[in-house]
C-alpha cells in the first residue's frame, strides 16, 4: 500500500439512499427500513469523520484542524 496515494485512491464515503415514505408497510416491523437507514446514516456519518481525518493527516494538517 502508498503512504501517499492520491484522492481516488480513498473515496469519501457515500451517503446512504433514504427509503421512499412508501417502503415503510406500517406494520411496526422490527427493524424497519427507517431503523436501518438511521444505522446506516449513523455509520456514515463517523466513516466521513474518519475519511476527513484520514485526508488531514495526508495534508499534514494537525487533528482537529
Amino acid at each position: 500500500m502508498h503512504s501517499h496515494g492520491t484522492p481516488g485512491d480513498d473515496p469519501r464515503p457515500e451517503e446512504p439512499i433514504e427509503p421512499d415514505l412508501n417502503e415503510c408497510c406500517g406494520n411496526g416491523c422490527e427493524p424497519c427500513v427507517f431503523d436501518t437507514y438511521a444505522e446506516e446514516k449513523r455509520a456514515w456519518q463517523q466513516a466521513v469523520k474518519d475519511w476527513e481525518e484520514r485526508r488531514r493527516n495526508q495534508a499534514g494538517m494537525p487533528p482537529g484542524a
